[in-house]
């Protein structure tokens, strides 16, 4: 299963962005309306046109799953964009959603869950990095390797897996790039616990409500060895996050 980011899985359940766009195709009855087909020539573009491709090209390329159905993702940005009545509930989105996940997992070949080994420390600037910063005396690391600072307790409650959490965040890589945030978007999301990769699973059951952390993820607890997106190979993923709310 190709996983996304953590940040586009919770826009799925919070923003409701991305999985009623997949499962539109589903229905394509509902959209028959938005559905014509675009006459959009490059030779020939207006400014307007030029700035409006570059938008579907960005948010396409870097934010989108393999598994996007394109014809479904345009229709439902016409329909946004047109301010048309959403189609769906929240539950028929969580429901969706976990059907969707439920499906890829069973396509999921064996090879897949086998990564190739990260280079040696030595040449490895994410393992290196990891290495320098465990030493700091605020950074604590559980057994899995995944190292954390906290920046603020909380006292509310603490989740479980199976939960699902309200967060804020900002993601970026040991070189200080950020490649996405919430709190640029200006909206907090919410997931399921259990469908994010490995470092937020375990990292987010260590809070409260209220709190803020830090977590400096290995790559074993991220992406691995494939990358996502813009992140590439074997990256060491530097989050920080506050958790607003356990559902």
């Amino acid at each position: 299963m190709s996983k996304a980011l953590p940040i586009v899985v919770a826009a799925v359940l919070g923003s409701v962005a991305l999985v009623p766009v997949y499962f539109a195709s589903q229905n394509p009855t509902k959209y028959q309306a938005s559905s014509h087909h675009s006459s959009f020539d490059p030779k020939t573009a207006t400014a307007v046109e030029k700035i409006s491709y570059v938008f579907g090209y960005e948010v396409t390329s870097q934010m989108t799953p393999p598994e996007l159905d394109v014809n479904a993702f345009s229709a439902g940005a016409r329909a946004g964009h047109g301010h048309e009545e959403f189609p769906y509930s929240k539950e028929e989105i969580n429901a969706a959603y976990q059907e969707f996940v439920a499906q890829q997992k069973n396509n999921d070949q064996p090879a897949a869950l086998s990564q190739p080994e990260v280079s040696a420390p030595s040449d490895d600037a994410n393992v290196k990095f990891l290495t320098e910063n465990a030493k700091k005396p605020n950074v604590k690391t559980t057994a899995s390797g995944l190292q954390y600072i906290v920046d603020k307790e909380g006292t509310g409650k603490q989740p479980k897996a199976t939960d699902v959490v309200k967060v804020n965040y900002e993601g970026k890589l040991i070189t200080g790039e950020v490649f996405d945030s919430s709190f640029q978007n200006g909206q907090p999301v919410e997931f399921p616990l259990n469908q994010v990769i490995p470092g937020w699973t375990e990292g987010l059951q260590l809070m409260k409500e209220g709190a803020e952390y830090t977590f400096f993820i290995p790559a074993k607890l991220g992406y691995g060895a494939q990358g996502m997106g813009p992140i590439p190979a074997n990256s060491t993923l530097i989050f920080k996050v506050q958790l607003l709310e356990v559902k």
